[in-house]
C-alpha cells in the first residue's frame, strides 16, 4: 500500500539534518565504511587493523574520530542556517575535531600505559578541554539544546561539587582534572554508554538501515494491511502492527510517527475514525514500538530501545537476550491495551474496515518478502540459542543483501548503495554524540561521589517505603525524560536512581531498571510535553493537545504496568514457569478489563455506558477491579494475593452482571413488538 500523501514533515526535516551537495556526502559515506570495516575487524578480533582495534581504548577514540567531527558538517549550527551548503566555521569545527580525536587515537596506548588519566601533559590537557568543548556542541546539534544544557552543565559539576548544597555536594576537582577524566578515563565520555554501542549496537543499526532500505518497511506496512486492514477499526489495528515494527527499526518516536503515520492516519480517517483519535492511536503505537524487544520486532533494528537495552545489559552484567526477553510481556500488555481499546472504540461506533478491493494481497506480499521473515528467524537463532549477540546481526545483514540482490523486487544500484551508507552515516554520528555527551553527565556523577548521595537521599525521603519509592522514581524518570532521549535519560536514571530503588526497595535490579526506561518514554505520549502525540497531529491536522489527552487515555495501561512487573518480576519472566503463567494470566484480564472500561465496551457484553447514570460507577468499578486483579499482592502491597484476588471479585462481577442485564434489557425491549 503506497502512499501519495504530501505536504507533511519529513524525518529529515525534523532531525534538521543538512541536505549536503557536492562531495560533501561522501565523507559520512566513507567514514560510515571504515567504521564498519573496523568493527568487523574488532568484534571478529580479524586482527588485519590492529594498529587501532588491539587495545580497546584506542578503538573507542576511532569510532568517535570518525562519527563527532561530522555532526559539524551534517548539522548546521542554527535551526535558520543553510541546509545546503556547510559554513566555512562549521569546516574549521570539523577540521579542529578531526585533529583533537585524532591526537587521542594516536596516544591512546600511552594514556593507558603512562596512566594520563591522573597525570597528563599540558598538551593532552588542553586537547581534553578542546574535546569537551566540542562534544558538548556536537551534542547540541545532533540532541538539541536540552541535552546540551544538561551535559554541560553537569560536565562542569565537579569543578563546583563541594559548594554546592548538601544533598547534591560532592567530592570536587579542578578545571584540569574535569578535563583529563572527561576525556581519557574510562567512566566518563569513554564509558559504558559508547563501550556498549562500540562493542554491539554498530551491527544492529547497520541490518536497520539495510532492512529499510532493502524494502523491509514496506513490507511490513503491507503485511498489516493484509492482515487486519478490513476487520473493523482495521487501520487503527494496522497502525498498531506496523508502527510497533517500525519503530523498533526507526529507533525514533517522532520518526516513527512521520514515516507510518502519512498511511495510517488517512486510512483511520476514511473508516470514521476523528483527527485527534487517529493521531494519538499512532502516537501510542510508535511510543511503544520503540520499546518492543528484539523477539517483537525491535531485532529488527532497534536504535534506540536496542542501544539502551546494550547499555543495560552493560549496566547490569546481564546478556542481552535475558534484556530482551524480559521486555516482552510488558510490551505484549501495552499492545494489548491498546488492541483492546481500538477494538471497543470501532465496536462502539460501528466502524468497518477497508474494503478488500484497496488492501495489498497477502499472498502477493508474503511472495515478494518473505525473505525478510527469514532473516529474522536467523537473527533470532543467534542472538538467543547461539549468543553470539556482538556478530548476529553483521550475518543477518549479509545474508538479506546477498538475497536481496538474487530477488529482482528492490535488487540495489549503486546510488542504493551510497543511500544506505548515508542513512547509516547520519544514525551513527548521531547517536555516537548523543552517547558521548551523556558520558560527561555519568562521568561528573561518578568523579564527584554524587550518584551514591542521591540513592541514600532518595532512599532516607521515602522513608524506607518501595511504594513511595516507585511513586518518586516515577516522577523523577518521567521529569528527566522531558527533552532527553530514551538512551540519555535511562543512562543518567540508572547511575542516580536505579541503585536507591534496588537498595532502598530490595527490588529486582533487572525490573528496576526497565521501570525507569518505561517511565522515562511517557513523556512522548503525555501533555503538556507528548511530543509525539504532538508530531501525529501535524500530520493528521488535530489539535496538539486534544491529541496528546487521547494519547494518554489509549496507552493509559503503560503507566501501570511498569509498577506490576517491580511488584512481582515475574511478569519480567524472572522465576517458576507457574508462577508466570498465574502473574500473565492475572495481568491479561486485569489489562482487558481496564482498557474495556476505559472505552466504555467490552467484548461479550456490549457497551457499558448505555445508561448514563449507571455508566460511571460501572466503568470505574472495572477499572478498580482491573488494577486488583492486575496488581500481585504481597510484598510491598498492604494487602495479600488472596486479598487482592477477592477484591477484585467483589468489585468486577456485580460491574460485569449489571452492564450484562441492562443489555439484555435492553434487547428485550427492543424485540417487543410494536
Amino acid at each position: 500500500m503506497d502512499s501519495h500523501h504530501t505536504g507533511e514533515p519529513t524525518a529529515k526535516q525534523v532531525s534538521g539534518v543538512r541536505d549536503l551537495q557536492g562531495l560533501w556526502p561522501w565523507l559520512p559515506r566513507l567514514a560510515t565504511l571504515v567504521l564498519t570495516v573496523l568493527t568487523l575487524d574488532y568484534v571478529l578480533n580479524l586482527g588485519y587493523f590492529s594498529l587501532v582495534t588491539a587495545v580497546e581504548s584506542q578503538f573507542l577514540y576511532t569510532v568517535v574520530a570518525l562519527m563527532v567531527p561530522l555532526v559539524f558538517i551534517m548539522w548546521p549550527a542554527f535551526s535558520g542556517g543553510d541546509r545546503r551548503r556547510v559554513a566555512w566555521y562549521d569546516v574549521l569545527l570539523f577540521l579542529l575535531a578531526v585533529g583533537t580525536c585524532g591526537y587521542f587515537v594516536y596516544n591512546a596506548e600511552r594514556i593507558l600505559d603512562n596512566g594520563w588519566e591522573y597525570a597528563a601533559p599540558q598538551t593532552a590537557t588542553v586537547m581534553s578541554f578542546v574535546l569537551w568543548g566540542l562534544t558538548v556542541e556536537a551534542v547540541r546539534r545532533a540532541g538539541g539544546w536540552p541535552l546540551a544544557l544538561i551535559v554541560g552543565v553537569a560536565g562542569c559539576y565537579p569543578m563546583v561539587a563541594d559548594i554546592m548544597p548538601g544533598p547534591i555536594q560532592g567530592f570536587p576537582s579542578s578545571p584540569s582534572q574535569t578535563a583529563i577524566y572527561h576525556a581519557m578515563s574510562r567512566e566518563s565520555v569513554f564509558g559504558i554508554p559508547l563501550q556498549a554501542f562500540a562493542n554491539l549496537v554498530i551491527g544492529f543499526l547497520l541490518f536497520g538501515v539495510a532492512l529499510q532500505k532493502t524494502g523491509g518497511g514496506k513490507f511490513f506496512i503491507n503485511l498489516a494491511f493484509a492482515l487486519l486492514g478490513h476487520v473493523r477499526g482495521g487501520p487503527a489495528k494496522v497502525s498498531i502492527f506496523s508502527s510497533g515494527l517500525m519503530g523498533s527499526m526507526s529507533g525514533s518516536v517522532i520518526t516513527n510517527v512521520l514515516t507510518t503515520g502519512v498511511l495510517t492516519i488517512p486510512a483511520m480517517r476514511r473508516v470514521g475514525i476523528g483527527r485527534s483519535y487517529a493521531a494519538g492511536v499512532e502516537a501510542c503505537a510508535s511510543t511503544g514500538g520503540v520499546l518492543m524487544p528484539p523477539v517483537m520486532g525491535a531485532v529488527l533494528m532497534p536504535p534506540i530501545m536496542g542501544a539502551t537495552a546494550f547499555v543495560m545489559a552493560s549496566f547490569l552484567n546481564t546478556p542481552y537476550s535475558t534484556i530482551a526477553l524480559a521486555a516482552v510481556v510488558p510490551s505484549l500488555l501495552f499492545y494489548l491495551g491498546l488492541f483492546v481499546q481500538i477494538d471497543a472504540y470501532a465496536a462502539k461506533h460501528e466502524l468497518k474496515g477497508l474494503p478488500e478491493e484497496e488492501l495489498p494481497s497477502l499472498k502477493q506480499t508474503l511472495k515478494e518478502g518473505w525473505y525478510f521473515i527469514f532473516v529474522f528467524v536467523l537473527l533470532i537463532w543467534m542472538l538467543f540459542w547461539l549468543r553470539r549477540e556482538a556478530i548476529a546481526p553483521f550475518y543477518a545483514t549479509a545474508l538479506l543483501l546477498v538475497i536481496n540482490q538474487i530477488l529482482p523486487y528492490q535488487r540495489w544500484g549503486w546510488r542504493d548503495v551510497t543511500d544506505f551508507f548515508s542513512s547509516a552515516g547520519k544514525l551513527f554520528a548521531e547517536l555516537i554524540t548523543i552517547l558521548a555527551g551523556v558520558g560527561l553527565l555519568v562521568g561528573a556523577l561518578s568523579v564527584t561521589g554524587l550518584s551514591g548521595t542521591i540513592a541514600n537521599d532518595l532512599i532516607y525521603i521515602a522513608g524506607g517505603n518501595p511504594l513511595v519509592l516507585l511513586l518518586m522514581g516515577a516522577v523523577t524518570s518521567f521529569i528527566l525524560g522531558i527533552g532527553m532521549t530514551v538512551t540519555a535519560a535511562y543512562i543518567f536514571l540508572a547511575v542516580a536512581l536505579a541503585p536507591a530503588l534496588i537498595q532502598g526497595g530490595g527490588m529486582n535490579p533487572l525490573a528496576v531498571h526497565l521501570f525507569i526506561l518505561y517511565w522515562g518514554m511517557l513523556s512522548y505520549i503525555t501533555p503538556p510535553v507528548a511530543l509525539g502525540a504532538f508530531a501525529a497531529a501535524t500530520v493528521a491536522g488535530s489539535k496538539p493537545m486534544e491529541t496528546g489527552l487521547n494519547a494518554m487515555r489509549l496507552g493509559s495501561v503503560i503507566y501501570f504496568v511498569p509498577f506490576l512487573f517491580v511488584l512481582n518480576p515475574a511478569l519480567i519472566l524472572q522465576g517458576g514457569w507457574q508462577e508466570i503463567a498465574l502473574v500473565l494470566a492475572q495481568a491479561l484480564v486485569g489489562v482487558v478489563l481496564i482498557a474495556s472500561a476505559i472505552q466504555g465496551y467490552l467484548v461479550g457484553i456490549g457497551s457499558l455506558s448505555t445508561q448514563r447514570l449507571l455508566q460511571w460507577p460501572i466503568r470505574l468499578m472495572l477499572i478498580v477491579g482491573g488494577l486488583a486483579f492486575a496488581v500481585p499482592g504481597g510484598g510491598a502491597m498492604p494487602l495479600g494475593h488472596g486479598a487482592m484476588f477477592a477484591l477484585s471479585l467483589a468489585l468486577t462481577v456485580p460491574a460485569l452482571g449489571l452492564a450484562l442485564w441492562i443489555n439484555r434489557g435492553l434487547l428485550s425491549s427492543r424485540r417487543e413488538p410494536v
